[in-house]
């Protein structure tokens, strides 16, 4: 579990598929921590992330995957 922010030091971040392609709108996310999905805007790699519990984070793509959030 992460503790503090210096958990996240040398984790492998991965922009998402969704991401604009233009350098717009993108969002990145750490895999390999166990039991949390951190998230981060690729455009402030040293800025805040966003740490989801990865139940809710599946919960979540399966939604957008869903299209849940069309009107979005």
């Amino acid at each position: 579990m992460i503790r503090n922010a210096s958990a996240l030091l040398g984790v492998v971040w991965r922009k998402s598929t969704y991401s604009d392609s233009n350098g717009g709108t993108c969002v990145e996310v750490a895999d390999g921590i166990r039991a949390v999905v951190p998230v981060r805007d690729s455009k402030d790699p040293n800025g805040p992330a966003l740490i989801f519990p990865a139940s809710c984070w599946s919960s979540f793509i399966s939604a957008v995957k869903g299209g849940e959030f069309h009107s979005v």
